[in-house]
């Protein structure tokens, strides 16, 4: 019996590659971090409650900027392992809300990844929802790839709920894998395959 046959892919992307700056959503501009964005991620990178989940953190000031000097370099894709990391800031009030990381991961295979951080005091109003659907976007239509993960912390459960109201699916729940703040604790991964991102947005809209 003959093979079936396999859906023709989009072309790999040619690298490097850039978005057109910014990534615009209904609300929101993804732009490139900027050194004067200073002050604004400071905020939310010296609060421990932000941190709380993460690999580093709570910065100081020297290491917030160092963070900050970092991020500005990250706006280009010139091979696996590279990522992008993009200031989230309200359009109407030019208030930085939070960054978003996405992460080119495996070129060949069309493997990538999104994370997020925010300030608290623009909590519950979708701003990080509206911009981890823009990564997705990004990932699956401009750069044609195939699967996007998300690894989070299993205490995580805010962040855990917001992949779930992209559409993302609990892959993996790897137990006591990583030692944070003094003790060991859970990873859990979600992803999304491109036919899925593609099939919700087949879905009619609500009215």
């Amino acid at each position: 019996m003959p093979r079936p046959s396999t859906p023709a892919m989009a072309p790999l992307p040619t690298l490097p590659f850039a978005p057109a700056y910014p990534l615009r959503t209904e609300r929101l501009d993804l732009r490139p971090v900027r050194h004067d964005d200073f002050a604004a991620i400071y905020a939310y990178q010296r609060r421990p409650e932000v941190c709380r989940y993460l690999y580093w953190g709570p910065h100081d000031e020297a290491g917030s900027r160092a963070s900050v000097a970092d991020k500005a370099t990250r706006t280009t894709l010139t091979a696996s392992g590279d990522f992008l990391q993009l200031a989230v800031v309200h359009r109407d009030t030019g208030t930085l809300v939070g960054d978003v990381t996405f992460f080119y991961t495996r070129h060949e295979h069309r493997q990538g990844g999104i994370g997020y951080v925010f300030n608290p005091e623009h909590a519950g109003l979708g701003y990080a929802t509206e911009a981890a659907r823009a990564l997705l976007r990004l990932g699956f239509e401009e750069l044609g790839l195939h699967r996007i993960q998300a690894e989070l912390d299993g205490r995580n459960t805010a962040s855990a709920r917001l992949l779930e109201r992209l559409g993302m699916r609990r892959e993996g729940h790897l137990r006591e894998n990583e030692f944070l703040d003094g003790e060991w604790s859970d990873e859990v991964i979600y992803a999304m395959l491109a036919r899925e991102w593609r099939a919700r947005q087949e879905q009619p809209t609500a009215p």
